[in-house]
């Protein structure tokens, strides 16, 4: 899905300063300080190379950033935050997901096909608020329509029933008028009416492309929605929902999808931000065979579109010169120098994350804006419930995740998920019996819910 933040315009996005960027990305992010420097700084300096001559600003490319840290500490999420931040279409890759040409897998360039269609679907977004207004309007007109009779005696329309209103009496400006009020106050959202709308004529296409070819379907399908007539079917809907039907179907006339079409092309070769995760899982390791050989090769396809290529889309030819690639992994079983030279020296800025302590979780379970227990505390009350947490036991539920982690895998704040949900599985449960209960979780229910698996190292593995 595309990232942007609807509150922000594009003048205050220019105007923040990297410590501003990064006070931003603390509302959400615990911790990681030298992570959210150097992506403020390359958000920074794109804003800078858009008030370059256009050609000193050809000539400077992105400072691509290679994290390296364990799973579960903030990598991803620092990205996606900073895209939200910027307005720039933003899509997140796994490169174990693709192989070296030759071999059955995607084809690198399909992330940049991918990102293509994400801002595409920013874009129209974007347009179809601006003539939303319009568009209503429009669908308003549709309605009545469909509510009153022409003059001149146009096609059958059956309705309920209007009452007050005779349906056979040709209907003059006034009572259009009347209508169009009693319409927007919502006094007819309940009336059906019967609506003609457009299906489109296309069969089920489904195609095994090879490799490279992975738009070579939707190109198929949309040569037959051309191709063949368009179909309608008539539905009986109530008011409200003939006005929401018809408004998309305005909206989507009024746009102009050329425009469109450039302007999200635009925003990809000049914003786009690609975020690589498991860039480990493709380093060649020292001592091993076998697959390796494709995971070199990998490195070898992603190369030309990280150092800058031109990638042919159903919207046109996409550049990636100036497309920001931020690349992660845990590097466990290798490290960055076990990839590629050449691919190494596209990421010049490394950055390390610092593994979640016990007062890390402390900070996440209470800080972030999106922080865990606020999300719980808001499902709660959807049930009437009033769910609380005091002090000593956010303390206990940081312990525990922290101690799970020692003890087994480390998976940074993601254990944090696995505890809160094991300590109010029961409440969740009951929730819809319990409207209006006032539920306090202390310390000692922590223990006495966690504390027998946390202390069975064997039940931990599997429970926690």
């Amino acid at each position: 899905m595309p990232i942007y933040l609807p509150e922000t315009t594009s003048s205050t996005i220019q105007s923040l300063t990297p410590r501003q960027i990064v006070a931003e990305l603390d509302k959400y992010v615990v911790g990681q300080h030298q992570a959210k420097r150097a992506v403020a700084i390359a958000l920074r300096n794109r804003m800078r190379r858009q008030k370059l001559p256009a050609e000193m600003a050809e000539e400077v490319a992105p400072k691509n950033i290679l994290m390296i840290g364990p799973t579960g500490v903030g990598k991803t999420e620092i990205a996606r935050r900073l895209a939200r931040l910027a307005q720039s279409p933003f899509i997140k890759v796994e490169a174990s997901k693709f192989t070296e040409v030759g071999y059955v897998g995607r084809d690198v360039e399909s992330m940049i096909r991918d990102l293509t269609e994400l801002a595409i679907k920013m874009v129209k977004e974007e347009e179809r608020a601006k003539v939303a207004v319009r568009a209503r309007e429009r669908a308003e007109e549709r309605v009545l329509d469909l509510l009153l009779p022409t003059p001149s005696g146009g096609p059958e329309r059956r309705i309920q029933p209007m009452g007050e209103i005779d349906s056979a009496v040709p209907a003059d400006q006034s009572t259009r008028d009347k209508l169009r009020r009693m319409l927007r106050d919502g006094a007819l959202d309940e009336r059906r009416l019967e609506l003609e709308t457009s299906v489109p004529a296309m069969p089920m296409v489904e195609v095994m492309t090879p490799q490279g070819m992975e738009d070579l379907e939707s190109n198929l399908k949309d040569m037959f929605a051309n191709l063949l007539p368009k179909k309608t079917k008539r539905q009986s809907l109530t008011v409200r929902e003939a006005l929401d039907v018809l408004t998309q179907e305005e909206g989507a006339k009024l746009l102009d999808m050329e425009a469109a079409t450039k302007e999200a092309v635009r925003r990809v070769e000049q914003s786009g931000i690609v975020f690589i995760d498991e860039i480990d899982k493709i380093a060649t390791r020292e001592g091993l065979g076998g697959p390796d050989v494709s995971r070199q090769g990998v490195q070898r396809d992603l190369l030309p579109i990280v150092e800058g290529s031109t990638v042919n889309t159903k919207y046109g030819m996409v550049r990636t010169d100036h497309i920001l690639f931020i690349a992660s992994g845990a590097f466990h079983m290798s490290k960055p120098s076990d990839l590629i030279p050449e691919f190494q020296g596209r990421f010049p800025i490394r950055v390390e994350l610092d593994p979640l302590t016990r007062d890390d979780f402390v900070r996440i379970l209470n800080e972030p804006a999106n922080a865990l227990l606020k999300q719980y505390v808001a499902l709660m009350r959807t049930e009437g419930v009033t769910l609380r947490f005091t002090d000593d036991a956010i303390a206990a539920i940081a312990d525990v995740a922290a101690r799970v982690n020692e003890r087994t895998e480390n998976i940074g704040a993601r254990r944090l998920h696995t505890v809160m949900e094991r300590l109010l599985d029961q409440i969740s449960f009951d929730a819809p019996e319990m409207a209006g209960a006032d539920v306090t979780i202390d310390a000692q229910q922590v223990h006495a819910k966690l504390e027998a698996v946390v202390q069975d190292e064997d039940l931990s593995r599997y429970i926690l």
